[in-house]
């Protein structure tokens, strides 16, 4: 899936730039953030360095992920939805829905950042790689990425 919106806000100092990305989704899935995290590095002029990546939700995580075939997010989802279901009874923080509970253990088992080598002005990744956004509520949620690129 692709994010239906993003805005972007950016600081920089000659060593470091920081930029906030708000990407507005549409519910549970992945989202594809390879392109703005590219054109951030590119925009930094950084040709080595390291890119760290962090979400600002208690909902929601960062994966590197295959981006050929998209079974494997499937997949994931699938995994995931049968180790942490929805409705689960023996949840009691429901505040938000029943996916509530469910959404803050799926962020704890995977991961809020993410650190990128930059080689050459673009982010390392391998082959088949890919920078996703997970959303891991039902409902479309509006989220802010801070992408902090270092020079090396």
């Amino acid at each position: 899936m692709r994010q239906a919106s993003h805005r972007q806000k950016q600081k920089y100092n000659g060593k470091t730039m920081q930029k906030i990305l708000n990407i507005q989704t549409r519910g549970r899935g992945t989202y594809d953030l390879s392109a703005d995290l590219a054109r951030c590095v590119r925009e930094s002029g950084i040709d080595y360095g390291l890119c760290h990546c962090f979400v600002h939700h208690t909902s929601a995580s960062l994966i590197l992920c295959e981006n050929a075939d998209a079974d494997v997010r499937h997949d994931l989802e699938t995994f995931m939805g049968k180790l942490v279901p929805d409705g689960d009874p023996m949840f009691t923080h429901v505040n938000e829905g029943e996916d509530d509970m469910p959404a803050h253990i799926r962020s704890v088992l995977t991961q809020a950042s993410i650190s990128i080598p930059i080689t050459d002005a673009r982010p390392a990744l391998g082959t088949w790689q890919s920078l996703y956004l997970w959303e891991h509520r039902l409902q479309p949620q509006q989220r802010r990425i801070t992408l902090t690129i270092i020079k090396g």
